[in-house]
């Protein structure tokens, strides 16, 4: 699967997340969401960064 597909499908979880918070829980899982989306962030860093390292020892 190609980075950029894997990054805007996390991307697509982050503002899932956020947009089920607000419309299902109506706000109130505030922290929860917040975690969720620090730990996507976290994951889509994380797989750029060794990707990128990837391809850059390839060249």
């Amino acid at each position: 699967m190609r980075t950029s597909t894997i990054l805007f499908l996390l991307l697509f979880l982050i503002h899932t997340t956020t947009m089920v918070n607000i419309t299902v829980f109506d706000g109130e899982w505030n922290g929860i969401a917040l975690m969720i989306s620090n730990i996507l962030f976290l994951v889509a860093a994380i797989y750029y960064g060794s990707e990128y390292r990837a391809r850059k020892g390839k060249e």
